[in-house]
């Protein structure tokens, strides 16, 4: 008979970890009596991170002593102390590789059903004083499981655990763990999963991906983690192209078109999507790295892209002091998340400045499918001559049945005249917003300055749009992930301290960053990012979750530890990567 060893609670606190404060709910401790178990958890116990811990579908996890002796000798640590794998409840008996995600029990007055297995990440790695213990937990099959409570009531130390009905559709945990992070994903054992009713809305989200992934027929990467990344992989490496044109878009915006020079077809682009140019610069110092947004009409004969001219800016000072029609220039196949999906409901186009240039890639796709959607293209800029696009997008609109636009200006030049060029004098606002009828369901595409895309996205979620719907370009990089930390100060990127004087070379391409890479100093990629400050995804940090997943714009690594699944082709895991050599990591 199995039953319940002991009951491990513990609230939330702060902890130092390499510098940063770190707020978790890992460290849980016997409790001396009985406690009520409910819905949303065991009382007196709480979580740090309820995006990844907690909630009612993971209201109690739990873990077996077999386990506990499995780690005891691999880790050659002496004997634990319960509650040492953050679980609330320590059992004998019940092993992942024979509890099943369905499965409900009776323990004690509570009645408990499994719907996952546990998600590890780098604080559990924390707790056990072992940094690699997200992997190794996840590796070795022995995660532990989270159940929903079914029937509140109490529990207690030497509780028996009574199996009260098996899930009809037996996949146990250990196997279910295997099929999201490791590398093989059977069809058939997918659809296996989804048709367990008690499985927890993230993994079946998750296995859904997947199977969405197959039917795309991509063949590398794991959706079920990191979707973007997977289905927007590019391949490494720079083709030299030719500018075959170059065109004043306004005062200090200037277009670049550039086509193959041996005739093979270029990368087909999705609509928001950018390359990285490297340009190499004739005084000899290290090539610059810069990331610019299509603006042409996707194609695979030539490819566009619009710079604005910043009075400090090397990269579009270089294009315009240096670069003619004629010249090559090495430039990355299209990448980036921030595409255009297919639907047929309502869109919303916003951008400010050179924010416009993936935005209007969006619309010239459109244009061409002649779409019937309703489009309502937003746009802010200073005044006329600083105006993009102005003549182009007004073209676009008028192919369209359903296509209309409303342009502020925030101070229009004296040829400026309102109802002509522009709609509105100041800044997007909310009554701009809610005068322009922006549709409830409609689909948001948002680009331009980091503080507009933020404030238009409050705004909108502010007027009752679903901010799911609401999507954002960062030119800077990626948003944030860094969960558990507290108060981390954001800075803008730069080099790192005491940075080194020799080694490869690593260039953070849309952070603007390159830095000699010290082994001695940096363990990983992400080390190296952090140090830069350089904005970055992560969680687990050994290979497992793929947040940190990336695009390896050219270069190769080596992996220690090696993760569980491979990124996507063309992508990179920088949590546990290494540089071979000079590499650029779009970042």
């Amino acid at each position: 008979m199995a039953r319940l060893l002991s009951v491990n609670v513990g609230l939330p606190r702060d902890i130092e970890w390499k510098g940063r404060t770190v707020h978790t709910g890992s460290w849980k401790y016997p409790l001396q009596g009985r406690c009520m178990a409910k819905p949303t958890g065991l009382d007196g116990d709480g979580q740090g991170d309820l995006g990844g811990h907690g909630g009612e579908q993971r209201a109690v996890l739990a873990y077996q002593i077999e386990s506990y002796r499995y780690w005891q000798e691999r880790l050659s640590r002496e004997a634990f102390t319960y509650g040492q794998f953050s679980e609330n409840f320590t059992i004998d008996g019940l092993p992942d590789d024979a509890v099943c995600v369905g499965d409900v029990y009776r323990i004690g007055g509570a009645v408990f059903e499994v719907t996952q297995p546990r998600v590890t990440c780098y604080r559990v790695g924390i707790r056990m004083n072992e940094p690699r213990m997200a992997a190794l937990l996840t590796s070795s099959g022995r995660p532990g499981f989270y159940m929903r409570v079914l029937e509140q009531g109490e529990v207690g130390a030497g509780d028996e655990i009574v199996l009260l009905r098996s899930a009809k559709e037996r996949m146990t945990i250990e196997q279910m763990n295997a099929l999201l992070y490791s590398a093989n994903h059977p069809r058939d054992q997918l659809e296996r999963a989804l048709r367990i009713d008690a499985l927890s809305p993230g993994w079946r989200g998750s296995f859904k991906a997947m199977l969405g992934s197959i039917d795309a027929g991509v063949t590398s990467g794991n959706a079920g983690l990191a979707q973007a990344a997977t289905s927007n992989a590019a391949p490494a490496g720079f083709r030299k192209l030719q500018v075959t044109a170059i065109e004043r878009e306004s005062a200090d915006v200037l277009s670049f078109v550039f086509e193959a020079t041996d005739n093979e077809p270029l990368p087909l682009p999705r609509p928001g999507q950018y390359v990285v140019l490297k340009i190499n610069r004739t005084s000899g110092e290290p090539p610059l790295f810069r990331s610019y947004s299509l603006s042409g009409a996707p194609s695979i004969r030539q490819y566009r892209i619009s710079v604005k001219i910043e009075p400090h800016g090397a990269g579009g000072s270089h294009l315009r002091d240096h670069v003619r029609v004629g010249d090559t220039l090495n430039v990355s196949a299209p990448r980036g998340s921030f595409v255009l999906e297919e639907g047929k409901g309502p869109l919303v186009l916003m951008s400010a400045g050179i924010g416009a240039t993936p935005v209007l890639a969006m619309l010239r796709a459109l244009s061409s499918a002649g779409s019937e959607r309703d489009v309502l293209w937003l746009y802010a800029t200073r005044d006329g001559e600083h105006h993009p696009f102005a003549d182009e997008a007004r073209s676009l609109l008028r192919t369209m049945k359903h296509a209309r636009s409303h342009i502020c200006y925030s101070a229009p030049g004296t040829d400026d005249r309102i109802g002509e060029r522009f709609d509105a004098t100041g800044r997007m606002s909310r009554a701009i917003l809610e005068g322009a009828g922006i549709a409830k369901d409609a689909d948001v595409y948002i680009c331009g300055p980091t503080r507009f895309m933020n404030d238009m996205k409050d705004t909108l979620v502010g007027i009752g749009m679903d901010g799911r719907r609401v999507h954002m370009e960062r030119f800077g990089g990626v948003e944030s992930l860094n969960p558990g930390i507290v108060d981390a100060p954001l800075r803008a990127p730069h080099l790192p301290r005491c940075a080194a004087s020799e080694g490869p070379n690593v260039s953070f391409a849309r952070s603007q960053i390159t830095v000699h890479w010290n082994a001695a100093t940096y363990g990983s990629l992400l080390e190296l990012a952090e140090a830069c400050d350089v904005p970055v995804r992560w969680s687990c940090r050994t290979g497992v979750c793929h947040n940190c997943e990336s695009g390896l714009v050219s270069g190769s690594v080596d992996y220690d530890p090696e993760p569980l699944d491979k990124a996507a082709d063309g992508n990179v895991l920088i949590c546990c990567a290494q540089p071979k050599g000079d590499v650029v990591i779009d970042l």
